[in-house]
């Protein structure tokens, strides 16, 4: 009875927590009444997106939309060729997709950020998550301490799709044994061994946030992919060696001297690690990853979801899409968010950051 009752209190704590978070966004009234159709091509966002319409055509009803939302991978090149007027997305955009949009229109693609990604609800753009052996005694790191253990050397860093000198770095900042960490004893002279993740949208943001975009790793990086996921080769398919439980279950947990990044998810259960708090680059507040660091994007490694899309430089961004927008920036929108449980809705800093880019 005790822990039900507590488990209640903590459940309407949180509640009451995140209205009043939501209650400094402001309200949704529209500028304009605006009517027909908005293309939508890319991700439906677990549902959120379609939400999002159905709240802005009771305000609008003489708006349609024409949504295609077969992946996050379809959004810019959707953009790019001219057949949606918004593309959202999971994840940031890739080289590729910056480079390609740029190659057609001679400027940079628009991105809104929409909601934050989840903690610790699977497969909803999760922020990577850093993890040692229980028996370590680090506690927390910087992002820079990170870049120096899972990155190496390189000439320059992308930003969009630009490669700037101001980005580099030398092997010095490279931090390859726990004693450059500032631990003693037995561990001062062992070699910190590295466990992230594969190829993927993960993977991109980690180099992105940490890696300053570059491409070259810590040569003992191992790479794995998420367990039960259609990443896994058949050959693997029933011990899930290259998954990411197997590599914090069988890996981590049974080497002292490791660290591995990867999302909350997938370490549900997993006993023998633990979590260490994250700063910034340059300095600041060491944040523990919880639900509400997430949500008020204090730790510093929280993915984004994106709306993209085209708007000339100088040129007012079309009526109704900056109406639906600033909709889906609205309290009411980011209460969907809330209530889908799929993201987590965005805090009032960062909405009024957005709104300032449909002016």
């Amino acid at each position: 009875m005790i822990c039900s009752s507590f488990l209640a209190a903590l459940a309407y704590a949180q509640s009451v927590a995140a209205e009043a978070r939501l209650i400094d966004l402001p309200q949704y009234k529209p500028q304009q009444i605006v009517a027909g159709t908005i293309r939508n091509f890319g991700f439906g966002l677990g549902g959120v997106l379609k939400l999002w319409e159905q709240g802005f055509q009771k305000i609008h009803p003489g708006i349609r939309f024409d949504d295609k939302l077969p992946t996050s991978d379809a959004a810019i090149p959707a953009l790019v060729t001219g057949v949606t007027d918004l593309a959202p997305d999971g994840g940031e955009a890739t080289l590729t997709e910056n480079l390609s949009f740029f190659e057609v229109y001679g400027y940079q693609v628009t991105d809104i950020t929409v909601a934050s990604g989840a903690f610790d609800v699977e497969g909803k753009s999760n922020g990577p998550v850093i993890f040692v052996h229980k028996d370590n005694p680090i506690t927390r790191l910087t992002i820079k301490q990170l870049d120096g253990i899972f990155g190496s050397e390189r000439t320059a860093g992308m930003r969009g799709f630009k490669w700037s000198p101001s980005d580099a770095r030398g092997a010095d900042q490279n931090i390859r044994t726990w004693g450059q960490l500032g631990l003693t004893g037995e561990w001062a002279d062992k070699s910190i061994q590295t466990y992230g993740h594969a190829p993927s949208g993960t993977a991109r943001f980690f180099q992105w946030k940490v890696l300053r975009n570059g491409d070259k790793w810590n040569p003992n990086f191992r790479e794995y992919v998420e367990s039960g996921s259609k990443m896994i080769a058949d050959e693997d398919r029933a011990e899930q060696r290259l998954g990411l439980q197997y590599m914090l279950k069988n890996e981590l947990a049974n080497n002292r001297y490791g660290i591995a990044w990867t999302v909350m998810p997938q370490a549900k259960d997993v006993s023998g690690i633990k979590v260490i708090a994250v700063a910034p680059r340059d300095g600041g507040a060491y944040v523990m990853p919880s639900k509400e660091s997430f949500q008020d994007r204090t730790y510093p490694l929280v993915r984004s979801i994106y709306i993209f899309l085209n708007r000339p430089p100088g040129k007012p961004l079309d009526p109704k899409l900056r109406e639906f927008l600033r909709y889906v920036l609205s309290r009411e929108g980011q209460e969907t968010v809330e209530r889908n449980g799929s993201y987590l809705p965005l805090g009032a800093a960062v909405v009024r950051e957005q709104l300032q880019k449909l002016d």
